[in-house]
């Protein structure tokens, strides 16, 4: 399988949830914008099922005997505080058995305008074997998914990573697949080509976290 699948690059209805998200009049509605997210983390999740493995089964029916392909394995969901929770809430839809495991990363900000991300808190399962997809709606650098990456790696070693986002610069997708395993697999909804001086993603769609849960200080 390739390393990077931009879904936005065929005809879906993730174009229209995209689009939806990045709309200003629309985002107005911080009910709709966190529905949106959600929708879009089902369909991430399905399209992510589609390089698992499934094992022969049988089911019993009212009337006999029907043969099925179940997964093997549930993966390990992660996602990055607090932006993150209602794009994981959507794959946690699909991936209902599956172990949880939850970064709480931040700008730590500079006098000078500079910032640099801290990781304040991570908690997930033991990772070792285990299918991980790590979850973020923006990748704007890509350094708070490379670190908590890095964060995530210490409770184990994973037969397999996904990265899911929703929307990614050309920058920090760019980064971040230079900056981890070339196992890693890449998901992303849309990817937008300009990142200003301040880390904004151009044209983007604005503080995600914000317009799901409200401005914080």
């Amino acid at each position: 399988m390739q390393k990077k699948v931009i879904l936005s690059n065929e005809n879906s209805i993730v174009n229209q949830f995209i689009a939806e998200l990045r709309d200003q009049h629309i985002q107005t509605d911080s009910m709709r914008f966190r529905k949106n997210m959600e929708r879009l983390g089902e369909i991430f999740a399905y399209e992510i099922s589609k390089s698992f493995t499934y094992r022969p089964a049988e089911v019993t029916t009212p009337l006999g005997q029907a043969e099925v392909k179940l997964l093997q394995e549930q993966p390990v969901l992660a996602t990055v505080l607090r932006a993150g929770l209602p794009f994981h809430s959507g794959m946690h839809n699909l991936f209902d058995k599956a172990q949880n495991a939850f970064v709480s990363a931040y700008r730590k900000m500079h006098k000078d305008g500079s910032f640099e991300v801290k990781v304040e808190y991570m908690t997930a399962p033991d990772l070792n074997g285990k299918t991980v997809i790590l979850s973020d709606p923006m990748i704007a650098t890509g350094t708070s998914l490379e670190l908590a990456y890095q964060s995530l790696m210490q409770r184990g070693t994973p037969s397999k990573v996904h990265i899911a986002a929703i929307i990614a610069s050309a920058e920090g997708l760019d980064y971040l697949m230079k900056k981890l395993p070339e196992t890693v697999q890449f998901w992303v909804g849309a990817v937008d080509e300009e990142l200003t001086a301040q880390s904004y993603i151009v044209p983007g769609l604005g503080d995600a976290g914000d317009l799901a849960f409200g401005l914080k200080l």
